[in-house]
């Protein structure tokens, strides 16, 4: 374990070092950040400018709002930590320098998994927290229920991570897999609304085809203190099976590997 922390702090102090020389970057990278936190608000907005609209789904304001801050601290998640590496996948299988991942003496999945950081879109991050903290403080918000939100929050990302993880995987057969990281962008889109705003047909599909629902949902009723127990449950459970599973298909993707210059 303290070889591979150790070797976290290797790959992020060197990613710093190359980025920080293109620090003009940084100001698109804020502005990319306020239009998509713009977005997310705007759609906000509209659900609930209607006249005489106080709840969408059974979900106040500010309760909301809370879904939009975790969909923000996601998009910060997947932007500075998983997309950056989990997308070279494709490209390093193409070239064949996925040969240097798989010999060098750690685990390739942690290798492709840690190798990269965007810190320019660390501002994601930053608006997430700020409009979880925001929302919170206007609610009823208990210590337990502080506790129980970081904890499913927690399950959330390994559930996104085992999702990205396994689209990517299957570049080494397909080669290119921008297509399906796109659809589940696209899908992923949703998560900024709470999943009882949707249509009952909809609401299933984005929490029992693409979990959705946990990424975003469920951390925000953890907070408000409205989460049923089986959902509470629910949450680690599935994203212990994905990981599982995912583990398990990055194992058999690797086992079926021919270099590119073989």
């Amino acid at each position: 374990m303290t070889r591979y922390l150790r070797l976290i702090r290797i790959f992020t102090g060197a990613t710093l070092a190359a980025q920080l020389e293109y620090r003009a970057n940084f100001v698109g990278a804020v502005l990319a950040s306020l239009g998509q936190v713009g977005v997310a608000l705007l759609g906000i907005g509209v659900l609930f400018g209607q006249p005489g609209t106080t709840t969408v789904g059974g979900w106040t304001f500010h309760e909301a709002l809370l879904v939009t801050g975790f969909f923000m601290l996601t998009e910060g998640v997947i932007s500075v930590f998983i997309q950056p590496n989990l997308s070279k996948i494709a490209e390093a299988v193409r070239t064949g320098s996925m040969d240097f991942t798989l010999l060098k003496p750690i685990d390739a999945q942690f290798n492709v998994s840690t190798r990269s950081l965007n810190m320019l879109r660390v501002t994601d991050l930053l608006i997430g927290v700020a409009l979880i903290g925001y929302a919170a403080s206007h609610l009823s918000v208990t210590p337990g229920g502080v506790l129980a939100a970081a904890v499913l929050y927690l399950s959330a990302v390994v559930i996104v991570y085992c999702i990205w993880l396994a689209l990517s995987t299957t570049a080494f057969w397909f080669v290119k897999t921008q297509n399906a990281s796109e659809l589940f962008s696209g899908v992923f889109g949703a998560a900024r609304f709470p999943v009882t705003a949707f249509p009952l047909p909809v609401r299933a599909f984005l929490t029992f085809v693409v979990p959705v629902a946990f990424i975003t949902t469920v951390p925000a009723q953890a907070l408000t203190g409205r989460l049923p127990p089986a959902l509470a449950l629910a949450s680690p459970l599935v994203a212990a099976a994905l990981f599982v599973l995912t583990r398990l298909f990055w194992r058999r993707a690797v086992a079926s590997y021919t270099s590119a210059s073989s």
